[in-house]
């Protein structure tokens, strides 16, 4: 009788959701705005190139940009190296937790400059 009353999805459900959004759309951001100063994409080879302190400064901007990254990679090995389908399910699994957890640090950052 009262089940038609329940809402269809719990507020953390919905919190996720928009954390997973935010996630995507700020690592969308961080390497876009890395492709508008340096004309290329970012990769995890900036891990390897480079002399030291740039590779230290390189890891913020390769964690917030990680889910760009990995599905970049992946539709492109799909499409141009005909890599197989689950693959490139797995990588989008694991961007979606990666843009999941930061986009909750993105979140969490801005509800605290909000409550200053």
């Amino acid at each position: 009788m009262f089940e038609a009353l329940r809402p269809a999805m719990t507020p953390q459900a919905i919190e996720s959701l928009f954390c997973l959004a935010i996630g995507f759309a700020f690592a969308g951001a961080c390497a876009s705005g890395y492709r508008v100063v340096w004309q290329h994409f970012p990769s995890f080879r900036l891990l390897e190139v480079g002399p030291v302190p740039s590779r230290f400064a390189a890891i913020p901007l390769l964690v917030f940009s990680a889910p760009f990254i990995i599905m970049r990679n992946s539709v492109r090995g799909r499409r141009i190296e005909r890599r197989p389908a689950p693959f490139v399910m797995i990588a989008t699994v694991i961007a979606g937790l990666w843009s999941l957890m930061s986009g909750s640090v993105v979140v969490m950052t801005l509800q605290a400059l909000t409550n200053v």
